[in-house]
């Protein structure tokens, strides 16, 4: 098994940077003990100008099917073919992911004790391994590396050249080329290397699973091809795969509501944080909330993109609230707000005031109409600027609560963070964010459009250059106009409504166009 991993230099950073990153010098030939053969590490090329490292795994196919015997469907199924003359000790699999991970260890880690500044910065790398199933074709393998800035070739390789009539192997010459740090070149490869294959050669244990997530920080969590990714690389055993799908669904969630996952997946009390801890901001936002509904009086509420259900734990605290509806798009977050909530245990009398249901914004729903309050806590920003229209309609012309209360980040705030790079939004699935005026003037048209009066508080500590982290928009029905009476008839009836229950299947229709769209939609 053979890669290769090239890139070159420019002024004040030399190709031969690259053995640093590696850990391995370009002047040496290097071998290291696998439990499979013996790697080498070596050099073909290593000026100023351009720099080449290679590998090249030697497969002991004796050792292979020592190693395989006696481990029933821990086996990959061409391990038991390795003690014959067959093509699997040289197309690149598992055994070579796992030579990157023990030769390449600190460089996967994004370590360099003599060049800590090294590993943060991406180079022009180029990636060549001539031989590697793929189990899906050419096709697979960009759906899996293209989504990662990844510019791929892959050739399929013909199965005889002498007989093109035979038609391609499974396997392809895979190129890759793009800029990215090493480290993240190397977790790439190895964690798609074995999914291209489909197999590995040893048993899959719960431990892979932490191996995965560990080698799929940063990039696995918002992959298009996750649920194929995870499936592959745990060997399709479900209570893995479905143990991965639910630890990254949680890191996605936590990421969304500015929490980390230990927050959001344990038992502690978030007021038992000391004084000399800061607030999160989550938890500020969430009382800047509870706040307003306290003051709008409201009793029915409706948690409108409830996500892992935060909120939904605050309002259940509060014998005010007697009837709360968590609504989300994703069935994955209702199911964590359920297991986060312990619905399946919680007293009757309690859980009978909360409910869970899936819907999208993107239509009206008439299980949503008569409630007194509904709450958008970072929802707006998630939703592609030209269906905002939708999502205005749904909430403040179809449902109409008496009270609506928005939250979105300030885009301006952004500067204050350290570890947010200038220009970036504070999360990957942000469609947009907004000043604070972009966000006053949407708030205000759609407030004008739909008969509410709308008032801005800020949530988290205000800045006197940039303003809050959080800004939040108070929504109320103006008061209507007294009814008018005649000398015939002083009373009105108030014509009859229905509200479906939430168990009934809801009329969705989608919302129509406004002709008077937010006029800041195009600069978000």
């Amino acid at each position: 098994m053979f890669l290769t991993m090239t890139t070159t230099g420019s002024a004040g950073r030399p190709a031969t940077d690259l053995g640093f990153l590696l850990h391995k010098h370009p002047g040496k030939a290097q071998a290291f003990s696998t439990a499979h053969g013996t790697a080498h590490v070596f050099y073909p090329e290593a000026d100023d100008s351009r720099c080449t490292a290679a590998l090249l795994l030697e497969v002991d196919p004796v050792a292979l099917v020592r190693r395989a015997r006696g481990k029933g469907r821990g086996g990959a199924p061409d391990s038991a073919l390795a003690q014959y003359v067959n093509d699997r000790p040289y197309a690149a699999s598992s055994l070579l992911a796992v030579a990157l991970s023990t030769v390449f260890a600190s460089a996967m880690k994004g370590q360099c004790k003599a060049r800590p500044e090294l590993p943060a910065q991406p180079l022009p790398l180029q990636v060549a391994l001539p031989a590697v199933p793929a189990r899906g074709g050419a096709d697979l393998v960009r759906r899996l590396f293209e989504p990662l800035g990844w510019t791929v070739r892959a050739e399929p390789v013909p199965l005889d050249e002498t007989f093109p009539e035979w038609g391609d192997s499974r396997y392809v010459r895979l190129g890759l080329e793009g800029e990215r740090t090493v480290a993240d070149a190397l977790r790439h490869l190895y964690v798609l290397l074995p999914v291209l294959d489909d197999a590995k050669h040893y048993w899959v244990s719960p431990d892979e699973v932490d191996k995965l997530l560990r080698a799929g920080e940063g990039w696995l969590e918002g992959h298009p091809e996750q649920q194929l990714i995870v499936g592959r690389y745990l060997a399709r055993r479900r209570s893995l795969t479905r143990d991965a799908l639910e630890r990254l669904e949680l890191a996605r969630l936590a990421e969304a509501d500015d929490a980390a996952a230990e927050e959001i997946d344990n038992a502690v009390e978030e007021s038992a944080d000391t004084e000399e801890r800061p607030v999160p901001l989550a938890v500020q936002r969430r009382a800047a909330i509870l706040g307003v509904l306290r003051e709008a009086k409201a009793a029915r509420v409706l948690d409108l993109g409830c996500g892992p259900g935060q909120l939904l734990g605050e309002l259940l605290k509060d014998g005010q609230f007697t009837d709360i509806v968590g609504m989300d798009v994703s069935m994955r977050a209702l199911q964590e707000a359920r297991r986060r909530l312990r619905l399946d245990r919680m007293p009757e009398r309690q859980s009978e005031r909360l409910r869970l249901v899936q819907g999208s914004l993107a239509y009206t729903d008439v299980r949503l109409k008569g409630y007194d309050a509904a709450v958008l806590s970072e929802v707006v920003e998630h939703v592609d600027p030209p269906r905002l229209s939708a999502l205005e309609y749904a909430v403040f012309g179809a449902a109409r609560p008496r009270t609506v209360v928005v939250t979105t980040p300030n885009v301006e705030y952004n500067v204050r963070w350290e570890t947010l790079p200038a220009g970036h939004v504070r999360h990957g699935d942000h469609r947009f964010e907004w000043t604070r005026a972009e966000f006053r003037a949407w708030a205000g048209e759609v407030a004008g459009r739909h008969g509410y009066e709308v008032e801005f508080r800020p949530v988290g500590p205000d800045d006197p250059e940039v303003g809050p982290p959080t800004q939040l928009a108070y929504f109320r029905q103006e008061e209507p106009a007294p009814p008018r009476t005649s000398a015939t008839s002083l009373t009105t009836t108030p014509p009859s409504t229905t509200t479906l229950p939430l168990t009934e299947t809801p009329s969705l229709t989608t919302a129509p166009p406004l002709t008077d769209p937010p006029a800041k939609e195009a600069q978000a």
